[in-house]
């Protein structure tokens, strides 16, 4: 008699919950016995798991996975049509990926070039700042007696007028 294995053994091996292995099933790509309720995997079901998750991490579609499946399984030792539709899906997903790889090139250069653009602004932002002392973020209000300006009337004139000018100058 042949080795069999439990849902539980299959997902233990394989490091896969009950439910993916239920899910396969309903896709299909196993078929395993039934004992009343319990399900009960051959090592057929075992190698089908195997090869569907080897498909996976190649790229291919449970769907591509089954028709593999359904060619090999027209005949005992596989045929012709199933290694030619392999050799398609495998230059299709190589295609695939270098195309993604010319895209993510791509896409690191643009990354650089506005980095380089997003620092060259930062430099001359900042190399502007320290060439107008007029940009400085604090600005201390002028002081009469340093202006030479005597205390009384006149500074207060010009210090009221300066105040209105600050609060001219945030409402527009």
């Amino acid at each position: 008699m042949s080795k069999t294995y439990s849902i539980s053994e299959l997902a233990s091996e394989f490091d896969l919950t009950t439910r993916s292995i239920r899910f396969y099933e309903d896709q299909e790509l196993l078929h395993p016995a039934r004992r009343g309720q319990t399900r009960v995997y051959s090592s057929k079901d075992r190698v089908r798991l195997k090869l569907t998750l080897r498909g996976k991490r190649l790229g291919l579609s449970l769907a591509e996975i089954r028709e593999l499946f359904e060619l090999w399984d027209e005949t005992r030792s596989g045929s012709e049509k199933q290694l030619h539709l392999m050799l398609s899906k495998i230059a299709e997903r190589r295609a695939a990926l270098e195309q993604q790889m010319k895209d993510i090139a791509i896409v690191q250069l643009e990354l650089e070039s506005a980095e380089i653009r997003c620092r060259q602004a930062l430099e001359e932002l900042l190399q502007k700042q320290d060439d107008d002392p007029s940009s400085d973020d604090i600005k201390s209000e002028p002081n009469a007696e340093a202006n030479g300006e005597p205390e009384g009337e006149a500074s207060d004139v010009t210090r009221k007028h300066s105040k209105a000018s600050s609060r001219s100058a945030t409402v527009h």
